[in-house]
């Protein structure tokens, strides 16, 4: 089948004003539920959008790990080229693809470290090969091969053999402090449901109808 020729017409559910939550992170929660209870593959897997500061834009996929009123929640190495690009401009965009429900979220907003304390704590409950990975893996960067980034896990794994992982100063946590949560609700003929919340500062949150 040609790709022009490929295409589906949504109809699994609609989302109507009177349906919404009264903030988006309430939203967000009953949407995430309903992705669990779906058993979408890794419901909270994201695509994250940054842009450097020599206007390249750039996309890749990271997990959420906590969402709760204060914004949406990440980790990574700060030498990456996701953390480079957060730290010339702290905006990004993060993207939901929950295609098996027809559904997609989009949050925009400025980007804000997490405390170290939090990043600790996070770091410390994940498993012991991932906390040494961390350590070992300069992420971006170009390498000669697979066998260097192996013995890097072999020295570091080496190193704190019997003893503790400690957080690494390179890697920890961002905070996605959205502006703007559009909740995107496939519909049929392409009449999408596009409902979005914005806030402005000293204000409660606005919902907007986009057009399809």
């Amino acid at each position: 089948m040609a790709l022009a020729d490929m295409r589906k017409d949504y109809g699994l559910a609609g989302l109507l004003e009177k349906d919404l939550a009264k903030n988006p992170f309430q939203q967000f929660d009953r949407w995430f539920a309903e992705a669990v209870a779906a058993k979408i593959t890794e419901p909270n897997a994201l695509s994250l959008a940054t842009v450097g500061r020599d206007g390249r834009p750039s996309v890749r996929t990271v997990l959420l790990k906590q969402c709760d009123g204060r914004g949406f929640v990440f980790y990574t190495n700060y030498e990456s080229r996701k953390g480079r690009e957060l730290a010339d401009q702290a905006r990004a965009s993060l993207l939901f693809p929950w295609v098996a429900l027809e559904r997609q979220v989009i949050a925009e907003g400025a980007v804000v470290k997490v405390a170290r304390e939090e990043a600790d704590a996070y770091f410390h409950s994940r498993p012991r090969a991932s906390q040494l990975a961390a350590w070992a893996s300069p992420q971006s960067t170009v390498i000669a091969g697979r066998a260097v980034i192996e013995e890097s896990f072999r020295v570091v794994e080496n190193k704190y053999e019997g003893r503790e992982v400690p957080l690494p100063p390179q890697w920890g946590g961002y905070r996605l402090v959205p502006e703007t949560v559009e909740f995107w609700q496939g519909r049929r003929s392409r009449l999408h449901d596009r409902l979005r919340y914005r806030r402005e500062p000293g204000a409660d949150w606005l919902v907007e109808r986009l057009a399809p």
